[in-house]
């Protein structure tokens, strides 16, 4: 048996501690703590299936993202008696409504848990190590004791404050890694501010203008990358390496803020399902980035790690070409001899969400690039 299942999550605040938290519901039958999920309909794409479970058991919406973070297997007991094994593809869902009402309000119960509680909560553990996978940092966090500084600002010896002196005759590093979080987490809120103009409606206006705001932000960070790079006298990368980060990072929201202003331009409060699609991947890929820039902090330990995934990101730019090429392709059936308007503006939209899926690629190549030289 194959199933789909919906993984709604949501983040607590923007900086690099920010938590993550994913939604389950209770099973009708035994009542244990599960994802939405359900089985593919014929006529539905699976992630688009994904995101009706999540809605009709959930009560939320928000952008899924098509490409699949992973799967789990469990053992369903069918109608017959038999117990048979399923296997599960989960799709990031990030949360941005929650219903007052929805179709199983009555038939179960909804909780927000920390990846660490859903971790708990839930019986299978092939589901356990994907909570695991999508933000290990939140499971760090949790298992970390006192942390070495702490435990060396206790001691009586006076070895800290001797280090510190040291330290401080040191010519300064620059506070590098600190802005590249801040960046990518800029990045993120940009995303999901896009994703929800590209939900369609009366509000749009709203995030389109969060969108332009915060690549504003995002530009004094980068303004402010560089000129550390120039003042700096040791950086923890080559100083070419770290301007391509930053400017793979910065292309990102660039191309967000050009796509918003293309839809106010063209005053599009309508879209379609593979623009949404393209929007869903986008913020996906910028919940990846947001994780691995603080592994930048120790390359070689997490090399592993950042290799997965750059190539969550090379592959959810694949999958993003197929749908720009698909959407396109719809879009010129249906529009191309009739409303030639219509064409222009969804091309020009077409043209800035896939670009701003080739950005993050360009992200992940500078990152791989990183753990080639350093790890």
């Amino acid at each position: 048996m194959r199933q789909v299942a919906a993984l709604p999550y949501r983040t607590d605040g923007l900086g690099g501690d920010a938590g993550v938290r994913v939604l389950l519901v209770t099973s009708r039958g035994s009542g244990r703590w599960v994802l939405p999920k359900g089985n593919v309909g014929s006529r539905s794409a699976p992630h688009v299936a994904a995101a009706k479970e999540a809605e009709e058991e959930a009560g939320v919406l928000g952008a899924v993202c098509p490409v699949p973070l992973g799967s789990y297997r469990f053992r369903k007991r069918v109608r017959s008696g038999a117990s048979l094994m399923a296997d599960v593809d989960v799709y990031p869902l990030a949360f941005t409504r929650e219903l007052d009402s929805w179709q199983e309000q009555n038939e179960r119960e909804r909780r927000w848990f920390s990846l660490v509680e859903a971790a708990g909560a839930v019986d299978e553990p092939d589901l356990r190590e994907l909570f695991r996978s999508f933000a290990p940092g939140d499971f760090t966090r949790a298992a970390a004791r006192t942390g070495w500084r702490e435990a060396v600002a206790r001691t009586s010896s006076g070895v800290f404050s001797m280090f510190a002196w040291f330290q401080r005759l040191l010519p300064k590093s620059g506070n590098f890694f600190e802005l590249f979080e801040a960046h990518a987490a800029t990045v993120l809120a940009a995303a999901e501010a896009t994703a929800r103009v590209l939900e369609g409606g009366p509000p749009g206006h709203e995030h389109i203008r969060e969108v332009i705001e915060r690549e504003h932000d995002a530009d004094e960070i980068t303004r402010e990358v560089l000129q550390d790079v120039r003042r700096t006298f040791l950086t923890p990368f080559d100083r070419g390496a770290i301007t391509a980060l930053v400017g793979a990072l910065d292309d990102t929201v660039d191309e967000m803020q050009a796509t918003v202003q293309a839809i106010a331009l063209y005053e599009v409060d309508s879209f379609a399902p593979q623009m949404r699609d393209m929007a869903a991947i986008a913020l996906d890929a910028a919940r990846v980035t947001a994780e691995a820039m603080p592994l930048l902090r120790d390359v070689a330990r997490n090399a592993k790690r950042l290799h997965e995934l750059t190539e969550r990101l090379v592959r959810m730019e694949g999958h993003a070409d197929a749908v720009h090429a698909e959407g396109l392709k719809l879009s010129l059936k249906d529009h191309g001899s009739t409303d030639t308007l219509r064409f222009v503006t969804e091309r020009e939209i077409y043209k800035h969400l896939e670009r701003i899926v080739d950005a993050f690629e360009d992200v992940a190549d500078q990152i791989d690039g990183l753990v080639i030289d350093h790890a």
